[in-house]
């Protein structure tokens, strides 16, 4: 007889048949668990009449005890006199070592300092040399910017005639550490019936002269501005060096002095100060 006549019928089959079979699985691995053999109950006491006993056949009549025997052992000198040997020798040893341990610690950090001062003082020597090497550096580097400026001059070995500078004797006055634009002090070189200026790293100025001033004689120094460009910005006659410095002749002078042209210079001074000085003497 065919029970499963539909599909419906089959599907519910299969499902039960899966259900079932889980829940026996779910018996065999959470199911109830049990001790093999089973656990006892109760604390096992052996009772006894002694608090000492020997053997292993338990009596079924009580056994009579024997008395405690008490034995007292004499302390003797030698067993005081050890356990104080024992200790000073115990004392001595630890000593010994605490002083060993003391000394090699001591040692140990003064090898310590010492080679971090050695370290530190090689440290400070390098950085000695370091710091003198990049002044000798810097300074090079100014004299050889310098040399370019002024023409390659590094040494004072050469012509012995001609130069620039206020005193006597030949040769550059000024110092290569310095500025080729700086002013001189004092009156710059004038001749007889003519002009002289004092402009420092300009090379050599065109100028103009003006007649006037009859009868009127005598050296009027003018201190002028220069720009980049080499003209004369400002000029103001009768400075220190003048004399008979009348009022025509100033006038002369700062026309003279204004009429100065120098080389241009973009690396000069913005306003580069200087002197002009003119001679005004009697025509033969």
């Amino acid at each position: 007889m065919k029970y499963l006549k539909t599909k419906h019928q089959r599907n519910s089959a299969k499902i039960t048949t899966l259900i079932m079979v889980i829940l026996i699985l779910l018996l065999f691995v959470v199911g109830h668990t049990y001790m093999d053999p089973p656990e006892e109950y109760g604390v096992a006491v052996n009772f006894g009449n002694s608090p000492v006993g020997s053997g292993n056949i338990q009596p079924t009549e009580p056994i009579k005890s024997r008395p405690t025997e008490h034995v007292v052992k004499e302390e003797t000198q030698a067993d005081k006199a050890q356990p104080e040997e024992t200790t000073q020798a115990n004392n001595q040893a630890e000593d010994v070592l605490t002083t060993e341990s003391a000394e090699a610690i001591a040692i140990k950090k003064a090898e310590e300092a010492k080679a971090k001062a050695k370290a530190e003082a090689e440290r400070q020597e390098q950085l000695k040399k370091e710091e003198a090497i990049r002044k000798a550096k810097e300074e090079q580097d100014k004299k050889d910017k310098l040399d370019a400026l002024i023409g390659g001059v590094k040494n004072s070995e050469g012509p012995t005639k001609d130069g620039e500078g206020p005193g006597d004797g030949p040769g550059d006055k000024g110092d290569l550490d310095g500025s080729p634009y700086a002013p001189y002090k004092g009156t710059p070189g004038s001749g007889n019936g003519g002009v002289g200026y004092g402009l420092n790293g300009r090379g050599t100025p065109d100028y103009d002269m003006f007649d006037g001033c009859e009868n009127e004689y005598g050296l009027i120094v003018v201190d002028i501005v220069v720009n980049r460009n080499g003209q004369v910005i400002e000029a103001t006659p009768g400075a220190k060096g003048s004399n008979n410095a009348t009022t025509c002749l100033k006038t002369q002078a700062k026309k003279i002095a204004k009429s100065y042209k120098w080389p241009a210079d973009s690396k000069a001074p913005a306003r580069q100060y200087g002197k002009v000085s003119v001679n005004f003497t009697p025509t033969n």
